[in-house]
């Protein structure tokens, strides 16, 4: 009989799909496929997007998911699989409680000026301001490494750099969609708004921008590859220059998010790239040097523990609030 600490991660990123069993003590198991779960008391779901509704962990009804599947366009690499796998599993557990945590949450304490699009009014009426993305990670990360500021660098499929001040987000790079920011593997990060207008203006649909600007940009548009380990091996110039625009954008982040938090103590590097790839990292650490005397961390992303821990606390208060109102 599943115990309340064994929940299930359901992480479906823009890349892989992970799935793993956790219990209280952070113990993780990883399982093949969803219909080989072994009895579990809940089911956690890495969800990339909340939009302006869901900033906490959810209990996933009909209702939930269908509002989910409105925020589809606004991450469909990560929302599409993401809500499949939601899907699935709700299928396969009807009566087990299917739990939302989202990576945007994080980033509900960035202030206005951080959060803020300087556009009309009548466009920031309609929700179009900066979320933030890789809350889980950078949650993680944060427990990790507890300083006051803290800048995280979450480098794998999707990139982003983020500014903790005193544990919580004060500034990021991605924006409204994952698309903003830094380059990824095959996302460009931030393009002159004005070229993409000149794009559409010149022939190219919105759907084949859309494609561009979602699988065919980043370290793919520059060298063909977004595998960073072939880069760093290959001697083809593309590959060289992709890896310096890569290390380039992502250094001078940081120093932006430095910036958001008044200086730095410690900068740390997550994700398959920010984990794995240390030529990458010592070009970041040292184009970064002129900020000064800060400590450097290399931290395994965890974020299948962060959404356990959030699934078992929503569980474990709405019984709590059960058992008072009874």
């Amino acid at each position: 009989m599943a115990l309340l600490s064994d929940v299930l991660v359901v992480n479906a990123g823009s890349t892989s799909l992970k799935l793993s069993v956790l219990d209280d003590h952070d113990r993780s198991r990883p399982v093949a496929a969803l219909d080989r779960t072994p009895p579990v008391a809940a089911v956690a779901h890495r969800i990339v997007h909340g939009g302006e509704g869901f900033d906490e962990p959810t209990l996933v009804d009909d209702r939930v998911a269908e509002e989910l599947r409105a925020l589809v366009e606004l991450a469909p690499l990560h929302m599409t699989p993401a809500l499949e796998e939601l899907r699935r599993a709700r299928t396969l557990f009807p009566s087990t409680p299917h739990v939302a945590v989202f990576d945007t949450a994080f980033h509900r304490t960035m202030p206005a000026r951080a959060s803020t699009y300087p556009l009309p009014e009548r466009f920031r009426a309609r929700g179009i301001r900066r979320f933030g993305f890789h809350g889980l990670s950078v949650a993680w990360a944060a427990e990790r490494v507890p300083v006051s500021r803290l800048v995280v660098c979450h480098l794998g499929g999707g990139c982003s750099v983020t500014a903790v001040l005193n544990g919580q987000s004060a500034d990021t790079t991605m924006g409204f969609t994952p698309l903003e920011g830094v380059p990824m593997g095959t996302r460009a990060g931030n393009v002159d708004p004005g070229a993409l207008l000149y794009i559409l203006q010149h022939g190219v649909t919105l759907d084949e921008l859309g494609q561009a600007l979602e699988r065919e940009s980043g370290l793919v548009g520059l060298a063909g590859s977004d595998d960073v380990k072939a880069l760093l091996e290959s001697d083809a110039p593309a590959a060289r220059l992709a890896l310096e625009i890569l290390a380039y954008r992502i250094a001078q982040a940081v120093a932006a998010m430095a910036t958001a938090l008044g200086g730095l103590d410690a900068l740390v590097f997550t994700g398959g790239i920010g984990e794995h790839a240390g030529p990458v990292r010592e070009r970041i650490v040292e184009q970064v040097g002129f900020l000064g005397s800060f400590a450097t961390h290399v931290i395994e992303a965890r974020e299948d523990v962060v959404a356990a821990r959030a699934a078992r606390a929503l569980l474990q208060d709405s019984r709590g609030s059960t058992t008072t109102s009874s």
